[in-house]
């Protein structure tokens, strides 16, 4: 739920100001330009000292929140399951980062939280790369919020005991190591799409050079091979 605030100027000063036009017209004239000149002149310091003594009214309106739309089922239930533990896991990895100091470990859980983000993205647009997310899911993600949770624990203690301070220490230590696995398995998804495209290009650069296509950026090599079987492109 939000919070705005509505600010409501004092009326007082413009009251205050139109008092003395009043005042004065029913004691004094205000037929010559002086005395005309000395009201408006006094008239506007009423108005500036009444702005400075009276406050504006602040008021804070609460403006619910919008509600969520929500997502629809994929019909695969595996993928579904996958999609809400990774809410889950992005929504608590955003409550440690707001809740552990240490500088260092709030960066390496922002850090997991982008890539985590981009695994569940890849996945949720190619669900047949679910099978190798699966351990993933299973274990290294929910262990790394086991030992997250557990800093953020004894970091809240205020207490700086061996076992304590022991124990902080070995999850600084792996949080590197656990962030470089977390890309390699984002790099891993992509690993059939490279090979795929590596062969692609192999094949688009072999019928280029062998059709004179490919201009003077490569140049085949009609020779073939000791085995007698590969053609070799030079670029």
């Amino acid at each position: 739920m939000a919070t705005v605030k509505k600010v409501r100027k004092s009326a007082a000063p413009y009251y205050g100001a139109a008092v003395v036009w009043v005042a004065w017209a029913a004691l004094r004239d205000l037929y010559k330009p002086g005395q005309f000149a000395f009201v408006a002149v006094l008239s506007l310091g009423v108005f500036l000292l009444l702005r400075a003594v009276c406050k504006d009214e602040v008021t804070e309106i609460f403006v619910p929140d919008p509600p969520k739309e929500e997502e629809k089922p994929t019909g695969n239930a595996e993928l579904d399951k996958m999609i809400s533990d990774g809410k889950k896991a992005i929504s608590e990895m955003k409550r440690l980062d707001d809740a552990i100091e240490d500088e260092k470990i709030s960066r390496d859980i922002r850090r997991l939280e982008t890539v985590c983000q981009k695994i569940f993205d890849q996945v949720k647009a190619e669900p047949a790369k679910l099978p190798q997310i699966r351990q993933f899911m299973d274990y290294y993600l929910p262990t790394t919020l086991k030992l997250l949770n557990a800093y953020d624990r004894m970091d809240s203690a205020g207490i700086s005991g061996d076992n304590v301070t022991g124990t902080k220490e070995k999850v600084e230590n792996i949080m590197g190591t656990i962030v470089t696995a977390f890309e390699k398995q984002l790099d891993a998804l992509f690993g059939a799409d490279a090979m795929d495209i590596s062969t692609d290009i192999s094949v688009l650069e072999t019928m280029l050079a062998r059709e004179g296509l490919a201009g003077d950026r490569m140049e085949a090599q009609t020779t073939k091979n000791a085995d007698g079987t590969d053609i070799k492109l030079e670029m």
